[in-house]
């Protein structure tokens, strides 16, 4: 879609964290931002699942869509959070190691650690080393790299996705479209849940539509937004409200105090949604005090508005 390449113009660009072979980079130059979206999407996703149990009784397989190196997997699976794990890869003595050293300690650092998720995870990605890595410590049970936007799924790729019970974004829209979740439920012998968490930046309509041509229904957690990092530099800052504001969004509270702000989008089966509505089922930690480090905010609004920097 050429509106969403247009809104990624204004965001930065982390394409080469995503290359390499274990997720150092990743963990240095997102944990620099405060990128938090997995933690604060962590309990949101624990309610979501558990309602699904209920009404199922059976444990999700949840398809990461835009796995990376399998941090949705891995604070959901154990006690963990990325704060603790970027501690662990900003170890002087970690950066020293191969990445296949890396890889055989955090396989026996990962099954150290009680399970406190019952979820089973697999990953879709477009970064071949980051599912490999995820595959190889444990936090995926498998994993498919393709891109379903430019291309159709692969036999294979049908295969590891038949079981998919629940498709989780915290960050993949906006760089897929509503082609990719065609493809999945093209794969799926069931319909999925679909959970989103959405920058607000990006319309998820084309998306919801898509998804209510296989009967699911689509809400939007009222009131309620989600941290997921702060701007990297005044460039993106200004870029991404310049972009926002032209949506007509309201940036005031929210991205004008310095941090992307995502929504969340349940999607599921009209019975599903009868049984048990979204706002009836979650419980909101939405992030915006946790921000440490130094972040930028706007201060007044039109031609007299100014740029600050504020330590957090």
């Amino acid at each position: 879609m050429q509106q969403f390449a247009t809104l990624n113009a204004s965001k930065a660009n982390f394409d080469n964290i995503y290359d390499q072979p274990d997720p150092r980079a990743y963990f240095s130059v997102l944990g620099a931002l405060d990128y938090m979206i997995p933690d604060v999407a962590e309990p949101i996703i624990r309610q979501i699942l558990a309602a699904r149990y209920k009404r199922t009784g059976t444990n999700a397989t949840v398809l990461d869509l835009g796995c990376s190196y399998g941090i949705n997997a891995a604070v959901h699976r154990f006690p963990l959070s990325v704060r603790v794990l970027r501690r662990r890869y900003a170890n002087p003595e970690m950066a020293a190691l191969s990445a296949d050293d890396l890889a055989r300690l955090d396989r026996n650092y990962y099954a150290s650690w009680p399970q406190i998720g019952a979820a089973r995870f697999i990953g879709l990605d477009v970064s071949a080393p980051a599912v490999r890595y995820a595959v190889a410590v444990g936090l995926l049970e498998a994993g498919v790299v393709a891109n379903f936007e430019r291309g159709e799924p692969r036999p294979q790729d049908r295969l590891s996705l038949r079981q998919v019970d629940v498709v989780l974004s915290t960050g993949c829209v906006g760089y897929v479209t509503e082609r990719t979740f065609k493809s999945i439920l093209d794969c799926a012998d069931d319909p999925p849940w679909v959970v989103s968490f959405v920058l607000r930046m990006f319309p998820y309509e084309p998306i919801a539509a898509e998804l209510g041509k296989r009967g699911l229904v689509t809400e939007k957690l009222a009131g309620a937004t989600f941290v997921q990092r702060r701007f990297r530099d005044v460039k993106e800052f200004t870029d991404c409200l310049t972009a926002l504001e032209k949506l007509n969004i309201d940036t005031r509270g929210l991205e004008a105090e310095g941090r992307f702000q995502a929504e969340l989008f349940l999607s599921r089966p009209r019975a599903d949604v009868e049984a048990a509505p979204l706002a009836k089922i979650v419980t909101v930690v939405s992030g915006r005090n946790r921000t440490i480090g130094t972040r930028y905010v706007r201060v007044g609004r039109g031609a007299d508005a100014q740029v600050m920097r504020v330590p957090s």
